[in-house]
């Protein structure tokens, strides 16, 4: 209510809290971008990588793991992890990279599925249905 008896008064405070609610969602997305790298980099090892997982049950997990160069099969569990064997080198298959969707291109065929089902039955289509 102090916004709409305040006249002018009313509009700078109106633009002030918007001005503070933007600069505050700045700080945030920018705090955040900056949690998220360093993160990555905590976490960015040379010597230790998962190559798979494949769930089995609830909380329980097979992983193929390289641990600089050995490949070993491991079982991960809610409260542990059991060593299953080592797997050498050239037993493991390549997999491909998992490549991200384009949503620009899943959008362009949607509207163009959409744009053929309304186009009207031509004149052939409407002889053989009489």
């Amino acid at each position: 209510m102090v916004l709409l008896t305040g006249g002018s008064s009313g509009y700078a405070q109106f633009i002030t809290v918007l001005l503070l609610f933007v600069v505050v969602l700045g700080i945030t997305a920018a705090v955040t971008k900056w949690m998220a790298n360093y993160q990555k980099q905590q976490s960015a090892n040379e010597n230790i990588e998962v190559i798979e997982t494949t769930r089995i049950a609830n909380n329980k997990y097979i992983q193929i793991i390289r641990a600089g160069g050995r490949y070993m099969v491991i079982a991960v569990c809610k409260d542990t992890v059991t060593m299953l064997g080592e797997i050498p080198e050239g037993e493991l298959k390549e997999t491909k990279p998992v490549q991200g969707f384009n949503f620009k291109e899943i959008l362009e065929k949607a509207a163009s599925k959409k744009d053929a089902s309304r186009e009207e039955p031509k004149d052939s289509q409407l002889h053989d249905e009489k």
